[in-house]
């Protein structure tokens, strides 16, 4: 496997990594973009990575059902869940990377310890640690909301919304004109012991299954239930934030609101979906999901991620 160890940049080098800096290491030129990344295998940063939502993925995908919430699994752990039964909102994501150069993270090591001395304190805030997983998730990656719909159609404002921060790898090539995708580059979490390789290439996309821990909204939260009705369920990749002192701001879009990453564009970054709340949810669920569900997964990705779980 392949792997860009970055422990040697100093911190603003790495911060300058985390927002996709260019560099020499293009792939053949004269192509365009779907183009240069099946045919290179090495990693490409000239140019600028641009994150597409696949709304496709999440309307086939979702499913409302009934689920048992047990001790030790990551959901209950992570997101506060009581265990027990409860109905739940499931469903996949796929962000796509369409850019002209792959969205680069690295190593989450060397962001969060650039110095090597095992202390965090001078981490540039990029990562966060995912205690349950035991390795580090990307902060701010994606934003998860769900909106009623008013009776004149139009949107009310968010019933639920959720930060949630994963580990970015390669997994779903894009480019489906019978070409064979270039080999997988970033293909490990990392954690606090193994050097990890975070990323997504242009050419690929990152898919995120709804049986992971936080693919979920929990509809029958008692502080914001969800009762039946149509709903938008709204996905926003790499989503803007106030600029606020203390905290990291790595790209700016042109109305000066921060994101994690810098993009060739914002304004394509939301995936949304009509969905339905039903009264009854049936043995298999509800939804397009229905029937498709396993038991949440506490790991999950490629075999090249080491079964390190997203």
């Amino acid at each position: 496997m392949r792997r860009l160890s970055v422990m040697g940049m100093g911190a603003a080098a790495l911060l300058a990594a985390g927002a996709v800096a260019a560099c020499e290491n293009g792939g053949p030129q004269g192509l365009s973009a779907p183009e240069r990344a099946l045919t290179s295998a090495s990693q490409d940063l000239v140019g600028t990575p641009d994150l597409v939502v696949d709304t496709r993925t999440i309307a086939s995908s979702w499913v409302v059902r009934e689920e048992e919430f047990v001790e030790g699994q990551c959901s209950v752990e992570e997101g506060n869940i009581p265990t027990g039964t409860h109905r739940s909102l499931r469903f996949s994501v796929l962000v796509n990377n369409i850019g002209d150069a792959d969205l680069f993270v690295g190593d989450p090591l060397a962001h969060m310890d650039p110095n090597g001395d095992g202390n965090f304190s001078d981490q540039d805030g990029l990562f966060e640690f995912a205690s349950c997983h035991a390795h580090f998730h990307f902060r701010n990656y994606a934003t998860y909301e769900i909106l009623r719909i008013n009776a004149d159609g139009s949107l009310g404002s968010p019933v639920q919304a959720r930060k949630r921060g994963f580990c970015m790898l390669d997994t779903t090539p894009w480019a489906q004109d019978g070409t064979a995708p270039r080999p997988r580059y970033y293909m490990n979490c990392g954690n606090l012991t193994i050097h990890g390789n975070q990323g997504i290439s242009t050419g690929f996309g990152d898919m995120y299954v709804k049986q992971l821990p936080g693919q979920l909204f929990l509809l029958s939260d008692p502080n914001e239930p969800v009762p039946p009705g149509r709903y938008v369920m709204r996905v926003t990749a790499n989503p803007p934030f106030a600029e606020r002192r203390g905290e990291v701001c790595p790209a700016k879009d042109p109305q000066g609101m921060c994101h994690m990453f810098k993009e060739q564009r914002y304004d394509n970054n939301v995936g949304e979906v009509v969905i339905e709340i039903p009264n009854r949810v049936g043995r298999t669920g509800y939804g397009p999901g229905a029937g498709q569900f396993k038991e949440e997964l506490d790991s999950y990705h490629h075999p090249e991620a080491h079964g390190q779980g997203k």
